[in-house]
């Protein structure tokens, strides 16, 4: 099973080149429709709209835990994706929630602000608007980034390869990720990726359900210890309230069982 991200600039035609590149290797593609098509199969649609590559207003961000849900199951969407194997993705942070695989390509396309408004005035655009329309989407992109995993979206450390198209055709970088993913080197990256993905996304679920119970304090965390099996530690002041996040935990699609290892304690304030 093999995975290849995508990650790229507006202007720079990285689209078209992560679609030839699905096509040559004969992966799935994991575009925004395709996304949001799985979402609405887990129930998780209106989440994954939510979360999209903008900027979350002051608001959101200071006030609610409603944007961690939605990452969250965002986040669950995209390991359900990976786990069904030799997929290719485009954008939504896979780069970085895809990082602890072996058996992942991570590819940055970029180039030039002049390349990239020379490619969108081909498709039509006035100058000035293709100008404002770039420094848009690269804003926008940058805050879902740092937001959702505190990391620099331009940080070349993600990536495996970095494509600079001022000077590169399409085709040429499509062989060349062609190339990388049926080498040797790639394909021997054997891992025990299936069981990794589903724990990893089970997780995710598992958080978001917390969160929306109303338990989002620190002193609650989960972890996934084998597939199906979700451990809760923290404290909490009463019974009923442990019970509460156990029961919450149960509902989640894909536990089997719940180790609540929550401890009682009197004195801390806690959603009762």
């Amino acid at each position: 099973m093999h995975v290849i991200t995508f990650t790229r600039k507006m202007g720079t035609n990285g689209s078209e080149i992560a679609q030839r590149v699905a096509g040559a290797l004969h992966y799935s593609l994991y575009d925004t429709e395709a996304i949001e098509a799985t979402a609405r199969e887990m129930g998780f649609l209106e989440d994954v709209q939510a979360a999209d590559e903008k900027a979350l207003s002051l608001f959101q961000r200071l006030f609610t835990h409603q944007p961690e849900v939605h990452l969250d199951r965002l986040n669950s969407v995209i390991y359900e994706l990976a786990s069904r194997g030799n997929a290719v993705f485009l954008g939504r942070g896979s780069h970085i929630l895809l990082r602890p695989l072996t058996c992942a390509l991570h590819v940055r396309v970029t180039a030039s602000l002049e390349t990239r408004v020379h490619n969108m005035m081909e498709r039509g655009m006035e100058n000035d608007m293709a100008i404002r329309a770039l420094h848009k989407s690269d804003r926008e992109r940058e805050a879902f980034t740092k937001f959702a995993f505190g990391a620099d979206w331009d940080d070349s450390e993600l990536y495996d390869v970095v494509f600079n198209m001022d000077h590169l055709s399409v085709e040429l970088a499509v062989h060349t990720v062609v190339h990388l993913a049926r080498s040797e080197e790639i394909q021997a990256r054997s891992i025990d990726a299936m069981k990794s993905l589903e724990m990893m996304g089970l997780a995710r679920r598992a958080e978001a359900a917390l969160i929306e119970a109303g338990f989002f304090s620190p002193a609650l965390s989960v972890s996934v210890t084998e597939p199906g099996k979700i451990r809760v530690n923290g404290v909490m002041v009463t019974q009923s309230a442990k019970d509460r996040a156990e029961a919450a935990l149960k509902r989640v699609k894909g536990a089997e069982f719940i180790d609540n290892q929550v401890r009682l304690a009197v004195g801390l304030e806690w959603p009762q």
